[in-house]
């Protein structure tokens, strides 16, 4: 049975400011244009849903339904490396990926990995690593692995079962299929369809004639169903791993042997890629105790491990300080980077 992930970032761009903002984290926060200027609202913060401010809404009648609401504008490419960052730490933990938007994303696992285990590992990650907080959804395909996402927010994460799919679907509102809109929602409701349990009880020729190709996608959806694969449009071009260690290194003794304990999750990190070591350069990642960041990679190198250790140990020495974190990286090589067997 597949597992399939979805990531959603918590009110990503209100996140990201709290985060470089600290005074900001406590207060009904919103990112969008100026209430006097026909502003619209970007996201907000929890605070701020909570007195009714809703993303697409009017900057002048968010500030009516709060008036403590502070608007911040938005710094798009500051938003978007963070994004950046967030894609990468996701990419770590997938056997596919699939990029949907600037803050969600969904990864498809190994059927006989532990979902749970693999979603708070990404969360502790993320927010270790940036600061900022995703929810997540674990479910045997794409549709529910969104509505399970959205299960326990903000910094959550739900796992539906194959064998509680049945249930948990039966009593889901219409409302949360994707697609189903406000509109869509009433025509539903004027058949007395409230929920998906509801759209099994009618007739699938009812619904294909009152709602065509959708009525297919209604029918689908109230059992469960989606075989949409994850989008191959975004192509694994690396693979990496990291490791924050409790106590720092500062001897290359130390270095060798957290490279020693990394390897094999390296190793086992690629094969489950379905990618070989020969076909991949490597790269490394040393972030020193005042959290400075330096990367060395080897572009036409086969990667080993005597390759990654030389490289960590040149990386080390660009900076004096202990190193607090390392990581392990690798892209694939471009073809004509590959040596053929008579060259």
């Amino acid at each position: 049975m597949r597992q399939v992930l979805h990531v959603d970032c918590d009110c990503f761009f209100a996140a990201v400011e709290m985060r470089d903002q600290p005074h900001l984290r406590h207060v009904p926060l919103a990112i969008g244009g100026a209430s006097d200027r026909r502003g619209v609202i970007s996201t907000c913060n929890y605070i701020a849903r909570k007195y009714g401010v809703r993303s697409a809404m009017a900057s002048s009648q968010a500030k009516k339904l709060c008036p403590d609401l502070v608007l911040v504008p938005g710094h798009m490419q500051k938003y978007k490396e963070v994004s950046r960052q967030v894609m990468d730490i996701l990419q770590q933990y997938a056997l596919q990926f699939e990029v949907v938007s600037v803050d969600e994303a969904y990864l498809e696992i190994a059927p006989t990995s532990n979902g749970q285990l693999i979603a708070q590992q990404i969360r502790q990650h993320i927010e270790s690593e940036l600061g900022i907080t995703v929810s997540v959804g674990i479910a045997p395909n794409k549709f529910l692995a969104k509505v399970a996402s959205d299960w326990r927010k903000p910094n959550g994460q739900f796992c539906i079962l194959p064998s509680d799919v049945d249930e948990f679907v039966a009593r889901l509102e219409v409302k949360k299929i994707p697609g189903v809109g406000p509109k869509s929602a009433a025509k539903l409701h004027e058949m007395g369809i409230y929920t998906c349990g509801h759209v099994r009880e009618v007739p699938d020729e009812t619904l294909l004639k009152r709602f065509g190709r959708f009525g297919q996608l209604l029918i689908e959806r109230a059992k469960g169903l989606d075989q949409r694969e994850l989008s191959q449009g975004r192509q694994r071009k690396s693979i990496s791993i990291e490791r924050t260690f409790a106590e720092d290194l500062y001897r290359e003794s130390q270095i060798q042997e957290a490279l020693t304990a990394m390897w094999p999750k390296f190793l086992e990190r690629i094969e489950r890629a379905n990618l070989k070591l020969e076909q991949l350069a490597p790269f490394v990642k040393v972030k020193f105790a005042d959290f400075h960041v330096t990367t060395l990679a080897k572009q036409s190198s086969q990667a080993s491990f005597d390759q990654y250790l030389s490289l960590i140990i040149q990386a080390s020495q660009r900076d004096q300080q202990t190193i607090r974190l390392l990581g392990l990286g690798a892209k694939l090589l471009q073809p004509s980077a590959q040596l053929s067997l008579f060259e």
